[in-house]
């Protein structure tokens, strides 16, 4: 696994982007650029979902590369996933091409500190669900699933316990379908109360948007129940039903 890690970290410096060799239909681009803090979990992210990919027959490129947000490039890809991006990390025309993506039926899936980015661009505001307010330390919490009907959640316990870093949200949008919800109840510093989401999904200018707070651990990225609630969200927002 080091190996493949190092090797692809190689192609991602020359090229702009690792990409997968499996011989797939769809694909999606893992998208991981930071300019705030840097979650060290990003990196057995990426492996992961190439894996995943691997398993359930889609590609995965993965880049931390902004130049490659153009309509030509990003048309290539079902699913776009911000994979605990944090800050400014595109420009005005990245930000259009991108926009185009969605618009045209494209998907997204957010991950973690996808909601800690790009606070200035209102657009995103809407497609990521809300932004990020702060977080208590990290610790053992449950999440209540109360919709599980959505792939990403069908395979969860109805009170989901994990060890995570715990966000806190402003910025709230009213339109996003929430699959579940931190109680609070069962760890310190929740600051959303009673209706504390941290899962949801919605339809969005004309594509699909998926969200998980989970995802700060590296723990994460080898535990099968949280595998396999991010591949029901990545399947959702690539328009896959089953």
């Amino acid at each position: 696994m080091k190996t493949i890690v190092k090797f692809l970290s190689i192609l991602c410096l020359v090229t702009g982007v690792a990409a997968t060799t499996v011989n797939a239909k769809d694909a999606i681009l893992v998208f991981s650029k930071t300019a705030g803090f840097r979650h060290k979990s990003i990196e057995v992210g990426k492996m992961s979902i190439v894996k995943l990919g691997q398993e359930n027959g889609f590609s995965v490129d993965t880049t931390e590369n902004a130049a490659l947000f153009t309509p030509d490039n990003l048309k290539k890809y079902k699913a776009v996933v911000f994979l605990s991006t944090t800050g400014d990390i595109l420009n005005s025309e990245q930000q259009a091409a991108f926009e185009q993506y969605i618009k045209k039926g494209g998907g997204f899936v957010g991950i973690h500190a996808a909601a800690d980015t790009e606070y200035e661009w209102p657009w995103y505001n809407q497609l990521v669900g809300a932004y990020f307010l702060s977080h208590p330390k990290q610790q053992n919490a449950e999440i209540e699933i109360v919709d599980k009907k959505h792939l990403s959640t069908k395979a969860l316990p109805d009170r989901w316990k994990r060890y995570d870093e715990w966000y806190n949200y402003k910025s709230i949008v009213p339109g996003i379908k929430v699959l579940g919800k931190l109680d609070e109840k069962t760890y310190e510093g929740g600051k959303n109360g009673d209706n504390h989401p941290f899962i949801w999904y919605r339809e969005f200018d004309g594509g699909r948007s998926f969200y998980t707070g989970a995802g700060h651990t590296d723990e994460s990225y080898s535990d099968p129940q949280f595998l396999t609630h991010i591949l029901g969200g990545i399947k959702y927002a690539m328009g896959r039903k089953k």
